[in-house]
């Protein structure tokens, strides 16, 4: 597999065509991947109900221009995703492709748009599987010739930083990834997530990194100008840059340690395009991932006065009870009309605070926490 990741300027979406083209021709090109007639399919973080401008979505001009390049290299264009949970009794995949401006261009481009949620799922053995050795995989994914992740530049509350490799968790469905987060542990989380990379096999990541994500991401994070497009045909090996270039050891990334020790990427990818030190931004990291951060010896001995414990602000709460339908510990309690987060049951997963639409759910440290990640910014 050809590790090479190239970095490529793009200060705005007007430019990205030529840029994700040029990012392209650094590693080999489309048209090593794609023959005429190839069926293939686009998977885009389309993660919640957000306009483009959130940067929570894979932008929709990204999306553009790589059907157009498809359509130009012979191949035919699929775009497919599944988001997350919003509200009771809904799947929200359709009103978030809708939002984020992918419908559109679905439309304007004559692609197939394919809701995972609603097109079903394939049960598949996973050979060499840490955690799951089945999976569901949606059978858009299992029947394209060509798979494409396109994912959006973001740092993440449970994993630091997500990215190509991370973006085909879309691909489960509901089930899985509650079953995923319920692991209670972070590396545990990343080998579920190679699990799922290891039989979906993509053959090109393509990253929308002209306006990323800092802070509190995936959802909850602030937009930031990055300025880049970057491409891989090794999804691995593209997370392994992407997070150094955000300022994240990229060894910190569970995702990133969990395909290092099943063979996919490398530690350290040839870079082509723009080298990585000139490109290299240094992001706000998440409140969430603080634990992350701390040497594994004062965790393994402070682990209980450690934390980082969500909680949810009754004043901003819509009380939509979307937190309570993506609990994976069923920590979450209605107490008359105001829910509450039961810290005993609660595995601090964050995907209450992932998949809130009104941002209601916020998170407290210990003090010791502060204090110790204090002392090491």
């Amino acid at each position: 597999m050809n590790t090479t990741v190239s970095i490529v300027r793009c200060s705005d979406y007007s430019n990205v065509k030529s840029a994700i083209k040029e990012a392209l021709s650094l590693i080999g090109g489309l048209e090593s991947v794609i023959s005429p007639g190839n069926r293939v399919l686009l998977k885009p973080n389309v993660l919640a109900i957000r306009a483009p401008e959130a940067a929570v979505t894979t932008h929709p001009a990204v999306v553009s221009a790589v059907c157009e390049l498809v359509k130009e290299a012979g191949g035919i264009p699929v775009i497919g995703d599944g988001s997350g949970i919003v509200k009771p009794g809904s799947t929200t995949t359709s009103e978030a492709f809708r939002a984020s401006g992918i419908e559109g261009v679905a439309s304007a481009c004559g692609a197939e748009l394919i809701n995972f949620e609603t097109s079903g799922y394939t049960e598949i053995s996973v050979p060499g599987a840490r955690q799951f050795p089945r999976l569901y995989i949606a059978k858009a994914v299992l029947e394209a010739d060509v798979v494409i992740s396109l994912p959006k530049l973001k740092t993440h509350e449970l994993t630091l930083y997500t990215g190509a490799v991370k973006n085909f968790f879309g691909a489960v469905p509901q089930k899985i990834r509650k079953q995923a987060h319920a692991l209670e542990d972070r590396d545990r989380f990343g080998e579920a997530i190679v699990d799922i990379y290891s039989i979906v096999k993509p053959n090109l990541a393509i990253m929308d990194g002209v306006i990323g994500m800092e802070g509190n991401g995936p959802a909850n994070g602030t937009p930031v100008a990055s300025g880049v497009i970057m491409a891989g045909y090794d999804c691995a090996a593209l997370d392994m840059v992407a997070s150094e270039l955000i300022g994240i050891d990229p060894l910190k990334v569970p995702t990133n340690r969990a395909a290092l020790s099943r063979g996919f990427g490398v530690q350290h990818p040839e870079v082509k395009g723009v080298p990585l030190q000139e490109a290299s931004l240094r992001f706000k990291m998440p409140e969430g991932g603080a634990t992350a951060m701390v040497p594994p010896f004062l965790m393994r001995a402070l682990r209980r006065h450690l934390t980082v414990k969500p909680f949810i602000n009754t004043s901003s709460c819509a009380f939509c009870k979307a937190c309570v339908l993506n609990c994976s510990a069923h920590a979450i309690e209605e107490v008359g009309r105001i829910l509450k987060i039961n810290q005993e049951k609660c595995i601090q997963c964050y995907c209450c605070r992932e998949l809130c639409p009104n941002d209601a759910v916020e998170i407290k440290k210990s003090l010791l926490l502060k204090i110790v990640t204090r002392s090491r910014t």
